[in-house]
């Protein structure tokens, strides 16, 4: 499986910001080939020259301030889609631009859509939910306006968060603080609770925090850390009774809360957004509706199971489970778009097809061979346009390159192999009475083909 992954890296002066998307995505590129996924990473450079991969470039980082970064990602994501029948799929994770690309192209292009914000852009993804398969993050941030394909979890390690069995005596806030935050709930909820709160986070809106946070901060009562750094938080995160997910805004999906029972703590939320579909009331947290109600969850999430939340994070939101959706989802699509110019050795495209002849555009990927066979009914003739191929002809081995020519004479056993590490590319010429694929005897194949199914 040859897929294509395309992703925004975000400018550095955001990267911040960004840190849980890059973290995510680098699970979920990591997970796909260990288990044996071809991955190449398309990353645009919003700068003046041609679309990196990372195969054929290495890491390629956005540039900040370039005036002319999405003219310059428009001509890179057109090279992208040049490539298209070196790929099974396009992973789309770049957002909206690249859909206009996706009627061009044959193979089946699936985007992954982090989160439909603005009513302004629907029309755009509504236009092309034919030509692309739509994935949500949550069901909660679906647009009853599109279809989708599935919806696909994020991910984390859960390796990487520390887990305590044994909780301190304080909840814990930690998010931005500005209005609509939760923040000011989260205080209320503790002062009723008549327990310790601490709270971390960046000050997004200074008045707020003045006028609605500071008045109520007191040593051993509601204490305000500041930003913390990600090792700190996780330990904070990991020894806290209870994280307050207080906040009114449907999220599109909650980190803070997979992250808190990574670390065994359970989340006191308000039954908003993703939440819900996080968080199993009585399981891994408590969904309220008022301050009131997270006030009395207080008392029953110091006695939830820490155990049961590690494994709610493990089991439904982890890397290895959101790279086993995605396989899952990968080879849906692909068994609905079969197609019988591919191959697992690469792919062909019939340049024409006549009675009396036929020719074919072969692409052999890197470190793949076609089956040793043979045909009755025709003879073919090999001219190689890219790569350093190796021919087998009745037993002879035959080294050629560009620009070189062989034919292939009918009832010769013969297969092409191509050891280097660019895609090998010949035009097929075929005479005879017949060109059909079920005209060939396999005797030795990598991929099991010598059954009778010379299709499959």
């Amino acid at each position: 499986m040859r897929i294509a992954m395309l992703w925004r890296v975000p400018p550095q002066t955001h990267r911040s910001g960004h840190r849980v998307w890059e973290k995510v995505f680098k699970l979920l590129v990591d997970g796909l080939r260990a288990r044996g996924v071809d991955i190449t990473l398309f990353e645009p450079s919003g700068t003046h020259g041609r679309l990196r991969s990372e195969k054929d470039s290495g890491r390629s980082l956005s540039v900040a301030g370039n005036p002319y970064s999405f003219a310059w990602d428009c001509i890179q994501l057109g090279e992208l889609f040049e490539r298209a029948n070196d790929f099974d799929l396009i992973h789309n994770y770049f957002d909206y631009v690249p859909l206009s690309y996706a009627g061009l192209v044959s193979i089946p292009v699936l985007t992954t859509i982090q989160d439909v914000s603005s009513a302004g852009l629907l029309p755009f993804f509504k236009k092309y939910e034919g030509r692309t398969y739509y994935v949500s993050v949550s069901d909660a941030d679906r647009s009853t306006d599109l279809n989708y394909v599935e919806t696909v979890y994020h991910g984390i390690d859960p390796d990487s968060f520390p887990y305590h069995e044994t909780p301190g005596d304080y909840l814990l806030f930690s998010g931005p603080i500005s209005p609509g935050s939760g923040a000011r709930k989260a205080a209320e909820t503790a002062t009723l609770a008549g327990r310790r709160l601490l709270m971390a986070g960046t000050i997004e809106d200074s008045d707020y925090f003045k006028s609605e946070i500071e008045p109520h901060t007191a040593p051993g009562r509601i204490e305000y850390l500041g930003t913390v750094e990600p090792e700190k938080e996780k330990e904070l995160l990991g020894r806290a009774l209870a994280l307050l997910h207080l906040t009114r805004r449907s999220e599109p999906f909650s980190w803070s809360a997979v992250e808190a029972n990574a670390c065994g703590t359970p989340v006191v939320a308000f039954s908003e957004g993703s939440i819900r579909e996080i968080v199993t009331h009585g399981v891994n947290g408590f969904l309220v509706n008022d301050v009131v109600g997270a006030a009395e969850a207080i008392a029953l999430a110091a006695a939830a199971s820490r155990r049961e939340c590690r494994k709610v994070a493990e089991e439904r939101f982890s890397g290895r489970s959101m790279v086993e959706s995605y396989l899952e989802l990968y080879s849906r699509i692909l068994d609905r778009n079969k197609r019988e110019d591919r191959r697992p050795w690469g792919y062909f495209e019939v340049l024409s097809d006549r009675a009396e002849h036929k020719v074919k555009r072969v692409v052999i990927q890197s470190g793949k061979r076609i089956s040793l066979q043979r045909h009755r009914r025709r003879t073919e003739h090999w001219t190689i346009i890219s790569g350093s191929p190796v021919v087998t002809v009745n037993g002879e081995d035959i080294c050629l390159g560009p620009g070189n020519s062989i034919d292939i004479p009918k009832e010769a056993r013969h297969r092409i192999a191509n050891p280097g590490a660019q895609p090998v590319v010949f035009i097929e010429v075929q005479m005879g009475d017949y060109f059909g694929e079920d005209d060939i005897e396999r005797f030795e194949d990598d991929f099991g083909r010598v059954d009778g199914n010379p299709c499959r």
